[in-house]
Formats: C-alpha cells, structure tokens, sequence
C-alpha cells in the first residue's frame, strides 16, 4: 500500500516522518512528497564496492558552487543531497523517483531503497542526459518520495555506515 497525502501529512506532524521541508502544503503530493535540492557534488574518482562493504571505497566528490541561487550543470553524473531529513519507521519503505519536470527537462534521479529504520538527510544521484544541459535553483522541488507500508512492522531496521547521514552538517549550518 502506498501512503496518501493525508496519511504522509499526519505521519510528518506526528512522527517526524520528514524534517527540515520549506513548505509543507507545497511539497506534499497526493501520494509523495516533493525533496528539495540542497548541494550538488561531481564524482571525481572511481569506486569500489565488494561484497561484505570491507573492500568498499566510494568516489571523491566535489562540491558544485550555486551562482545568484542557480546552477547550470552539463550533461553527465552528479551526486545530489536534499534538504530534508526523512526518518523512516519500522512499518514503511520509501523510494524517490524524479519529478516530471525534470524528466521533461532531460534529466532523471536514480536512488537506492529507504530502508525501515533509515533516518538522514540523503543523496541520489542527478543524471542529465540534455546535451544542452540543465539549470537549476537553490530548492527547487526535483524528486518525490513515495512510502510504501510493509505487510509487517521489520524486526531488522537499517543500521548502515549511511544512518543519520548529513544531520551533522545540517545542525552546524543551522547554528
């Protein structure tokens, strides 16, 4: 099953479900919930992953500077974060697709699963295939979360090196 509004819109007031979003009524879909952009990275290295994480190595990034607000990216692979801290329960899962404007504009998101018990402020990467490239505002809505109810609260949550990601940098920025 998959959460409406009003199920998401309850869950964000009363559970924290998602943090840190500009404007509630605004981001919140029939069945979604819009993600902000925050900060862009360019991936600068190759990665390693294996199969037990020991080996594994992600890439370098380098973070993309806006301009008055905006940013123009080139086609080509981005790591991209968002604004918003989402904090999934034990009884959902969340999967971000791109919103149509974006995909209208030749760009798309690719994401990993949001495992029950994630909590962070997460990435995704931001994929422009438009030869002629893209540009981009500050916040501007780019992807939609959707949550999925499990048929079962999990027994096991997430508990990966990516727990609480960006929280830190966010409670800094906000000081």
């Amino acid at each position: 099953m998959i959460l409406s509004s009003e199920e998401i819109k309850k869950r964000i007031l009363k559970e924290k479900l998602i943090e840190n979003f500009i404007d509630l009524e605004i981001q919140l879909q029939p069945a979604s919930f819009d993600l902000t952009l925050d900060e862009i990275y360019l991936l600068t290295s190759s990665a390693s992953i294996d199969f037990t994480n020991k080996e594994r190595k992600l890439p370098n990034y380098k973070k993309i500077e806006f301009n008055n607000d905006w940013i123009e990216l080139n086609n080509g692979i981005y790591l991209v974060s968002f604004n918003e801290i989402v904090n999934i329960p034990n009884d959902l899962l969340a999967f971000v697709r791109p919103r149509s404007s974006l995909v209208r504009s030749g760009a798309t998101i690719f994401s990993s699963l949001w495992d029950p018990g994630y909590s962070g402020k997460s990435n995704c990467l931001l994929v422009v295939l438009n030869e002629n490239g893209i540009k981009l505002k500050k916040n501007a809505r780019i992807a939609q979360m959707v949550f999925f109810k499990l048929s079962s609260l999990a027994n096991k949550t997430y508990s990966g090196i990516y727990q609480n990601e960006g929280i830190n940098n966010l409670k800094k920025k906000l000081k």
